[in-house]
């Protein structure tokens, strides 16, 4: 069994995946341009999340209004840590959390259909004054998953888990320098 909060990824050397979903006019913008732009909103918190399982829960399976198009957003790792050095736990203080550039929350973790499990996913809400930075200094590589998304939940619905897992995103627990850890995990 996993330990109760840790963050699980898919990434490199370099980068790290998270994902995000998003309404087809935000994402074929995006992915025309190489990076995000209008109508992509820079005056509001974007919440990131590097497990493909919690996304498909919250999107629905990319079919939540909105959410139809899901997004495999690769970000630099030197970014990512900098956001999560910049982060409150939104369970914290009030105002530490309302001062923050970035939020944190940790969420069930979901399994393929959508069931809580007993650890933890990591939600990381990239606040207004760091939009610029992450889309245009972190952000290195957008990927539309929509298609892959749409045969997988298909799989799934007919019954056949097993090949709709093959098309899961591989994770692997992301190696969190220890001072990240300790302000981050809840009790930390």
């Amino acid at each position: 069994m996993p330990p109760q909060y840790q963050i699980r990824a898919d990434h490199d050397a370099r980068t790290i995946v998270v994902y995000q979903a998003y309404a087809p006019a935000v994402a074929d913008a995006a992915l025309r341009a190489g990076r995000f732009v209008a109508p992509f909103s820079f005056q509001r918190m974007t919440w990131i999340k590097p497990s493909f399982l919690w996304l498909m829960h919250r999107s629905n399976w990319a079919r939540k209004p909105a959410q139809e198009r899901v997004l495999a957003v690769r970000m630099t790792r030197e970014g990512w840590e900098e956001a999560l050095s910049r982060a409150a736990l939104t369970t914290g203080d009030p105002a530490a959390v309302a001062e923050a550039a970035v939020h944190v929350q940790w969420d069930p973790e979901r399994s393929p259909r959508g069931a809580a499990l007993n650890h933890y996913s990591i939600q990381v809400g990239i606040g207004r004054r760091l939009i610029r930075t992450f889309t245009d200094d972190w952000v290195v590589g957008l990927t539309d998953l929509t298609p892959r998304v749409r045969k997988a939940a298909s799989l799934m619905q007919n019954g056949h888990a097993a090949q709709a897992r093959r098309l899961f995103p591989a994770e692997r627990v992301y190696p969190l320098p220890r001072a990240l850890e300790d302000r981050l995990f809840p009790g930390g």
